[in-house]
């Protein structure tokens, strides 16, 4: 019994002080900037709904039904989160071979990539060191699939085919729950 009252004693002393003043009245705060100055306080932020939209990224799509193909200074990571699967492919030039077959191979077998979600994004300009560039850290020819809560799950050095791609998709957990979930709403 004592030890029953022990513990909750402590964790009502865990849990701090009442919350009981007055709502503080942002005029009356000094360190709330003037309506002239843009406010820096996250908490102080307009809702999430009020706030205007990102950029949509430009969209070539490479075929009808295909992924999309993205240029990597045109858009970043976090414009896919939870929305896209992106398919990173680095080249340290855009006549690279490996690079152009890599792309071809995209192209041709590309509904299979269309169905899991997955946009494509390019990156063959070292010089313009982009967002994905500078996160993912690629040397020379490099294919890096992301899944949709960020991670990278895989990383390539050499040619993949979508098939191959796809295969490895839906072995990702993410991807698993989708296709469980598709079959339970139908």
């Amino acid at each position: 019994m004592k030890l029953k009252f022990l513990i909750f004693v402590m964790a009502l002393a865990a849990m701090g002080p009442a919350r009981e003043g007055p709502v503080p009245d942002p005029e009356a705060d000094p360190d709330v900037a003037s309506a002239s100055e843009p406010q820096r306080n996250p908490s102080r932020l307009p809702p999430v709904s009020q706030q205007p939209d990102p950029p949509v990224p430009v969209v070539t799509p490479l075929a009808e039904g295909s992924p999309a193909l993205l240029d990597a200074t045109e858009v970043t990571p976090q414009q896919f989160l939870w929305n896209a699967r992106p398919v990173v492919v680095f080249a340290d030039t855009p006549d690279d071979p490996a690079f152009l077959q890599q792309v071809a191979a995209l192209e041709r077998d590309s509904r299979a990539l269309a169905a899991r979600d997955v946009v494509v994004v390019v990156d063959s300009d070292p010089a313009a060191n982009s967002l994905w560039r500078q996160q993912l850290r690629p040397r020379g020819f490099s294919l890096v699939v992301i899944d949709k809560d960020g991670q990278v799950k895989i990383r390539r050095p050499s040619l993949w085919d979508a098939r191959e791609i796809g295969r490895a998709i839906d072995r990702l957990p993410l991807r698993r729950q989708e296709i469980g979930r598709g079959n339970v709403l139908r």
